[in-house]
This record gives structure tokens, sequence and C-alpha cells, in this order.
């Protein structure tokens, strides 16, 4: 699910590791072109991310940029409560709703973050600051969503409220992929990243 690219690459794949590897300071020109400037980027890096500094922008890589950490045991997997993921959401500016104005992840018609990953609440924020768009939340860990492994349950999935500018985002920025087994229109960005338009919401799953 992940496009890995290297030198010489070009391509939507390129400008989404550059805009990344901009936000921490790399002052480089987004245009597509994997050339000497962003290889010298990349290895830099993955040297400050403890990576192995080969150029190349794999999975790990892609998760280093994406979440800021470079995996392991720490922060990228680790399972976040309530009041955490909602004071990393309110310092960037993502509100969320719930029809019960309530939090508790026993009840559906609550909006719990209560088990959120990391890796998840650091894609919303990732979302917000790379669309540009205002994002409010709808869904989070609660019960009454579908089950699986990469379900809202176990902290992979977030619903966001499918405003224009959100909408015309994802579908202007990410690869159509075709169509779910309920209907939903899928979007996959350049990380892996999966986003379903359900019919009241954008349904997201941050899978690095």
């Amino acid at each position: 699910m992940i496009v890995t690219v290297r030198k010489g690459d070009n391509g939507s794949a390129v400008k989404a590791a550059q805009t990344q590897l901009n936000r921490y300071g790399a002052g480089l020109a987004v245009d597509g072109a994997f050339g000497d400037g962003t290889d010298a980027k990349v290895r830099s890096f993955q040297s400050s991310h403890g990576l192995d500094a080969d150029g190349i922008v794999g999975p790990d890589t892609w998760r280093a940029l994406v979440t800021g950490s470079s995996g392991g045991s720490g922060g990228s997997s680790g399972l976040l409560t309530h009041a955490q993921a909602a004071a990393l959401f309110t310092s960037a500016g993502i509100t969320w709703t719930s029809s019960g104005n309530c939090s508790d992840r026993n009840s559906s018609s609550c909006t719990s973050f209560d088990g959120l990953r990391q890796t998840s609440a650091d894609g919303a924020v990732t979302l917000r600051r790379a669309s540009g768009c205002a994002l409010t939340v709808t869904g989070g860990t609660e019960t009454g969503h579908a089950s699986g492994t990469y379900s809202h349950w176990n902290g992979y999935k977030l619903d966001f409220s499918p405003t224009t500018c959100l909408s015309n985002y994802i579908t202007g920025t990410f690869a159509y992929s075709g169509t779910r087994g309920d209907g939903a229109a899928l979007y996959t960005a350049p990380s892996g990243n999966l986003y379903a338009r359900e019919s009241s919401h954008w349904d997201v799953t941050f899978l690095h």
C-alpha cells in the first residue's frame, strides 16, 4: 500500500515526501522530482531519526515523516487516553462532536478517543496541516462501528465531517482506488492511509 520513492523518481508521492520533509525545515521545492537536493534531505532526516540513511523513502521513513517518530515501542504505536488525544486535537485546531455530547467509548452516541493510536492522532494533525481545512471529528473509538482489525474500536479509524474543503483536498490530492464493498468511494494516500466517502462522513483509516 505504501509508495516507496527514491532518487530519480517523479510524481505525487515524491511531492508528498517533499511536503513532509519541509515540515522539518528542509526548504525543498515541492516539484515532484526526486533529485540530489531531495536525496540529501532524506538522508539527513533518516540519520536524525535513527533510520538507515539510504535515501529511500519506504515504510519506516514515511512513518517517521508523518508522525515525527521512528517507530519502535515508543510513541508511534502507543494508545492515547481521551484527554491526551483531545489536548492534541485542540492544540492543532481540530474539533469534534457527538450526538450524545459525551466521550464514553462504550456508548455509540458518544465520540471517544480512548484507545486511539498515536499514529491515528498524528495522522489527523498532519491532515489538518496539509489540507489547511477545518476538521471536525464525528466518530472515534466508541462502540457501534464496524468490527475488524483496522477498526474504530482498535484505534485505527476516525470519522470526519465532509466539508467542501476537506472533500476537495482528499479527492484532489490522493489516488482514487475504487469502491469499498458498501459502495463508499476509496482514496489512498502515499503513506497507505485510506479515505472512504461514506454517506455522512469521511471514514479515514490511519495505517501509518
